[in-house]
């Protein structure tokens, strides 16, 4: 297990708790007692911790590498049902951006996300998430691939942006990412998105739009990351925690601004410390949402969508 540096505290409790173990194993010493003292102080130290985490500490546990991905949730809520399909149609696969047709508590689903690397080579493969154009027309091809089968429609969101290279603005990155946003608010079948990681830019809304939009609990959600903010405003990468702050990025904040219809909770300490029941949770939504569009109508389906999001950025004074 990794550790963040606010976490420090508890990696020292859990070193002492192993020591402790290890001693009433290696002689006859009864640890027992202390062996629980140390265990209550260390779940007292881990909610101290967790429940009072700023914008910043939740970004880096949306960073965290034994965090899960979306190819994780897919094959936990999948299983052997999903079936990967490839390519844009016009150039070719792109590697960050993966979708195919899998089916979640019997019902099929089309499922797309980006989907980051496990080590240095995988990161490579990925592109460390970050999709370029034929990525996003690849994502579009396999939408209305399920609008004409009346499958509805799942994504994934864990990207630091779109790929912002020479190439991929070549190849019209802008343009791609604006038809999917054109594309996915008159969709005719249900779409339901999940943050489950970073939200930034434009890579996000390329895939972001939705009928039942869900954040969870340690991800974040912005127009751009702490650090690049961070260097426009300030020059410098220094004021990172200050713009996290400033840039109302958090589910809470998002929830707050309607930006989000829900919030979806982590276990204690983030999702990496118990997959199975953040995987289990996650698909709880995903079902719960599904069977609350299913019975509209498509004409509805598509007008409170987009009302949805003509309601944002309303405000008065």
């Amino acid at each position: 297990m990794e550790y963040l540096d606010f976490e420090l505290p508890i990696k020292e409790l859990e070193d002492q708790l192993d020591k402790c173990e290890l001693i009433g194993q290696e002689s006859d010493v009864d640890v027992t007692n202390t062996c629980k003292q140390i265990e209550k102080k260390l779940e007292e130290t881990k909610r101290k911790i967790y429940k009072n985490l700023t914008a910043w500490q939740r970004v880096q546990l949306s960073r965290h590498p034994n965090r899960p991905y979306t190819l994780d949730y897919i094959n936990a809520l999948c299983g052997d049902t999903f079936l990967e399909l490839f390519g844009d149609r016009g150039f070719k696969d792109d590697k960050a951006m993966i979708g195919g047709l899998g089916k979640i508590d019997g019902q099929s689903f089309m499922l797309i996300g980006q989907q980051k690397g496990y080590n240095t080579k995988t990161r490579q493969y990925r592109n460390f998430g970050m999709a370029n154009p034929e990525g996003y027309r690849k994502a579009l091809r396999l939408m209305k691939m399920a609008e004409k089968f009346g499958i509805p429609v799942v994504t994934f969101i864990d990207t630091p942006g779109a790929y912002p290279g020479l190439e991929a603005e070549e190849r019209g990155q802008g343009e791609a990412i604006a038809r999917n946003i054109l594309e996915m608010t008159r969709l005719q079948v249900p779409i339901i998105v999940v943050i489950v990681g970073e939200g930034a830019s434009g890579g996000a809304l390329g895939i972001g739009v939705g009928d039942k939009v869900f954040m969870m609990e340690n991800t974040w959600y912005s127009v751009i990351s702490p650090e690049s903010c961070s260097s426009i405003l300030w020059k410098s990468w220094e004021y990172k925690e200050q713009a996290a702050e400033a840039l109302k990025l958090t589910s809470a904040d998002m929830k707050k601004q309607k930006i989000v219809d829900d919030i979806i909770p982590e276990p204690l300490g983030g999702a990496h410390y118990d997959r199975e029941t953040t995987f289990k949770t996650v698909g709880d939504y995903i079902t719960k949402a599904y069977n609350e569009l299913k019975d509209l109508s498509t004409s509805k389906l598509v007008a409170q969508r987009m009302d949805k999001y003509s309601k944002m950025g309303e405000f008065k004074e």
